[in-house]
């Protein structure tokens, strides 16, 4: 098993940065691949951006390029979600994901192995 747990997340206003952070323990040599999802209020829980082990690739849904940036470093097992010029519609619990497999690409929920608990971004003036 993989525990993840998300920090990071509070009360900014538009146009603000944040960053997330993510720390796994446990097996961790199963969480190979890692992202960040995300769930709005009455919404179903969207894909935000995945990062393969070695983090030279990434891949992002079209509302966090350009702005998100997730990184990882392996040697603290963490994984990060840098996010810019934030937006009212950004407001959601962000939540870390991992896979066993090394893949990225948009990611299913249902294809996820392990689950943070979440943190709550809320962007508003």
């Amino acid at each position: 098993q993989v525990q993840l747990v998300e920090s990071g997340g509070g009360l900014v206003q538009p146009g603000d940065s944040l960053r997330l952070s993510c720390a796994a323990s446990g097996r961790t040599v199963s969480a190979n691949s890692m992202g960040w999802f995300r769930q709005a209020p009455g919404k179903e829980r969207e894909f935000v951006a995945a990062i393969n082990l070695s983090g030279v690739r990434k891949y992002y849904a079209d509302f966090a390029q350009g702005r998100f940036t997730i990184t990882r470093q392996n040697a603290k097992y963490t994984v990060y979600l840098q996010m810019n010029s934030l937006k009212p519609e950004d407001t959601a619990v962000y939540y870390c994901a991992a896979r066993i497999v090394n893949y990225v690409g948009t990611w299913d929920a249902g294809g996820v192995n392990f689950w943070g608990n979440g943190t709550l971004v809320t962007v508003s003036s």
